[in-house]
């Protein structure tokens, strides 16, 4: 952008966004899908250009490209929920929008990451793990620029009723911060096999049928067997798709054994657990107590943290003790 108004951004800045080039070449060519302003420097204000939906000219179209390329056309941060549906589709231009806050970018990436795995866990197949894979390269790729990013997503943990798709991101967000806290020295493809891992810890949750997952008296022994298998089935997933790196592995087969080797599906104990299964385990635990469940309650993040602390002949201590501090002294 050749133009600097930096009085206006910091005048209008709560109110609208910069637009950029990138985002505006989202849209539909002759009907924005929004209202666009532009910047007067005579008056220092914004007017309207047009309206949403409105059918432009080609001079028009001409004009606005012409507007963006000098930084003064705006949209209303009012219609962020249609800004954000053409980033979502096309997620690296949060990368490139240096007028979304980092709490806006933070939004736009759980939408997108939720999206598809949303559509991963409908259709387990290559394809889809494909426009997962490049968006999960976005997010790590947000937070290799800055690993303290990842308390914009801490805040934004989704608390309300539980589905794969919001606890598998749960998972992850909360497993990516231990992995910060705990491994201090590692590189961008050490994340990037984390933040994969993580995601898709509980993939195999989606073989299993949706009747037993909605029921709300207590599984017998046949369901139960089925929930069992969870971890089983997302192994035969990952392996034939191709992606069965340790830490994937660790992440789907161990996240629900413990210590004492009271877990499942192996029943292994202390040591024969993996560091990531251990950091896993903590993790999918936090994320599962934090929503509603067919079978106990939400519980506060906070309470969650102390539980799992308390739980050492289970959990461990190294993990769960990192996010009860944390929530214990508002970290987020």
């Amino acid at each position: 952008m050749t133009t600097d108004h930096s009085a206006a951004s910091e005048s209008f800045r709560e109110a609208y966004y910069q637009i950029a080039k990138s985002i505006l070449e989202s849209f539909p060519k002759y009907r924005p899908p929004l209202d666009l302003f532009v910047f007067k420097d005579e008056s220092a204000t914004l007017e309207t250009f047009c309206r949403k939906g409105q059918r432009l000219s080609n001079e028009q179209v001409d004009e606005i490209h012409s507007l963006c390329a000098a930084g003064s056309l705006f949209v209303a941060r009012a219609d962020h929920s249609v800004y954000f549906k053409h980033i979502v589709k096309q997620l690296d231009l949060v990368l490139v929008d240096e007028n979304l806050k980092q709490s806006e970018v933070a939004e736009v990436i759980i939408q997108a990451l939720t999206i598809r795995l949303e559509e991963f866990m409908d259709q387990p197949v290559r394809p889809m793990f494909e426009k997962l894979y490049k968006d999960v390269m976005v997010f790590t790729e947000f937070l290799s620029q800055d690993k303290f990013r990842i308390k914009l997503f801490m805040r934004r943990l989704i608390t309300e009723e539980y589905a794969l798709s919001s606890h598998s991101l749960n998972t992850a967000i909360t497993g990516i911060w231990l992995f910060f806290e705990t491994r201090k020295d590692f590189k961008r493809r050490d994340l990037d096999k984390a933040a994969l891992a993580l995601l898709l810890h509980d993939i195999g949750m989606s073989k299993v049928p949706s009747f037993i997952l909605s029921k709300k008296e207590p599984l017998n022994r046949d369901e139960r067997a089925k929930i069992i298998e969870h971890a089983l089935q997302g192994g035969k997933v990952v392996h034939k798709l191709g992606f069965a790196f340790d830490e994937m592995v660790q992440a789907i087969m161990q996240h629900h054994e413990r210590l004492d080797g009271s877990g499942y599906p192996n029943k292994l104990k202390g040591d024969d657990i993996g560091w990531f299964g251990r950091l896993t385990a903590v993790a999918d635990s936090f994320s599962a107590m934090i929503t509603d469940r067919n079978y106990a309650k939400a519980i506060p993040p906070a309470e969650a943290a102390v539980s799992l602390q308390k739980d050492d002949k289970r959990y461990d201590s190294k993990y769960a003790s990192l996010l009860n501090a944390a929530y214990a002294t508002n970290l987020f």
